[in-house]
């Protein structure tokens, strides 16, 4: 199965900025498409962005602008860039990949908290 890992989520002040990284791994063959969501407490999920093998990104209009998706040398590696952060922002950001292998639907991983606080 394909495990998901997020990093570089904590505590950030209103305004600053953090990077949070992503790898997937164990894909037989290769990763099509990554990207990130996030669930605030009491909230749904929300998508927010999402980047192809070819380089091709969506965005979520809440966040365009102020958060950047990029692919990094390793193409199974993601990472999101968050900056102008608010404490709207706070909450678990989920880190989903897209396998090219048949039959095999998104992997995800386990959530990594970020909070915005002063």
């Amino acid at each position: 199965q394909v495990q998901v890992v997020e990093s570089g989520g904590g505590l950030v002040r209103p305004g600053g900025s953090m990077r949070l990284t992503c790898t997937a791994s164990g894909s037989r063959s290769g990763i099509y498409a990554m990207g990130w969501y996030r669930q605030a407490p009491g909230s749904q999920r929300e998508f927010l962005a999402h980047i192809t093998a070819s380089d091709n990104t969506m965005y979520e209009d809440s966040v365009k602008g102020r958060f950047t998706i990029s692919r990094q040398d390793d193409k199974d590696t993601v990472a999101l860039q968050m900056d102008s952060l608010k404490p709207e922002d706070t909450a678990v950001y989920y880190c989903f990949a897209n396998p090219r292998d048949t039959g095999v639907g998104s992997a995800w991983g386990q959530g990594i908290q970020v909070t915005v606080s002063a």
